[in-house]
């Protein structure tokens, strides 16, 4: 018998589905997915179309975003980076494919200004790890493929990496814990383990339990007999963090509602014990 399709990771409602699902799933209408890309720094991505729904995920600059259904002010879609699906606010998103982006940001936040002037007041902020395509340099700042400026130094060329996940975990210590958050501004446990391997180049899905059954190579279901190295992915009930070295685990925790470094020790047991371990080959 085949398992039903998750709807986290395809459009799919009783009312509407995208078209590709049409034969695989029931639905009252397929529809063909309107391409958008995400023109605001940061938005929010909820389970339904209201500002007092639960955020489930979050889409950043840059991000391609099909929209299938609409109400309101909300649109319905999947995000193409890791195909999540939700409500997302329509004033973020226009309508068409991203320009072929030519950078990343590498620093926590990168203010985006009107001109390239750094006493202009800044329109939004772009987060660690947007995708962005940049033009001509006017006093060390770019200009954006789709309008305003950001300063050159806060990026890099398309393709930069940070190797060590942890390194970039380190950075965001301190951050608020935020449920479905995926950047610097405030991060859940599995929006930082995507984040900080997505930079070292490896692509995670979105939440831990498909985290736990996709990411890198299965070393231990209970963590027995492991030998911890520092960046290892380390489950936990509805949770994940990354080993700093072989006893201490960095996190985004409920715990202190901040990502923070804890003993594993500690985390296992006040968690509800270990789940599995995964390494990300590097």
């Amino acid at each position: 018998m085949t398992a039903p399709l998750d709807p986290r990771r395809h459009p799919i409602r009783p009312d509407v589905a995208a078209a590709s699902l049409r034969g695989r799933v029931q639905a009252d209408r397929f529809v063909e997915g309107e391409p958008h890309r995400v023109t605001a720094g940061r938005a929010t991505l909820r389970g339904a179309p209201d500002a007092a729904a639960r955020q489930t995920s979050e889409l950043v600059y840059g991000e391609f975003f099909t929209v299938y259904d609409r109400l309101g002010d909300w649109a319905w879609g999947q995000c193409g980076t890791d195909g999540y699906v939700g409500w997302a606010p329509a004033a973020a998103l226009t309508m068409g494919e991203p320009a072929a982006p030519t950078h990343v940001v590498r620093d926590l936040r990168a203010l985006r200004f009107p001109e390239p002037d750094l006493k202009t007041h800044p329109l939004d902020a772009l987060p660690l790890g947007a995708q962005v395509a940049v033009g001509e340099a006017v006093n060390g700042f770019r200009r954006l493929a789709d309008g305003g400026w950001i300063f050159g130094a806060h990026l890099a060329p398309l393709g930069w990496t940070e190797p060590d996940p942890v390194a970039t975990a380190e950075r965001l210590l301190g951050v608020p814990y935020y449920w479905g958050g995926r950047t610097p501004w405030g991060i859940d446990c599995s929006g930082l383990a995507q984040l900080c391997l997505a930079c070292a180049g490896h692509a995670l899905p979105r939440d831990s339990d498909m985290q736990r059954s996709e990411a890198g190579e299965l070393l231990a279901k209970d963590g027995t007999g492991v030998a911890y190295r520092r960046g290892d992915l380390v489950f936990f009930p509805g949770h994940v963090g990354l080993m700093v070295d072989a006893d201490r685990l960095i996190h985004a925790t409920a715990h202190s509602m901040t990502v923070a470094v804890e003993p594993l020790a500690e985390v296992a047991m006040r968690g509800g014990g270990i789940l599995a371990v995964r390494r990300v080959p590097r």
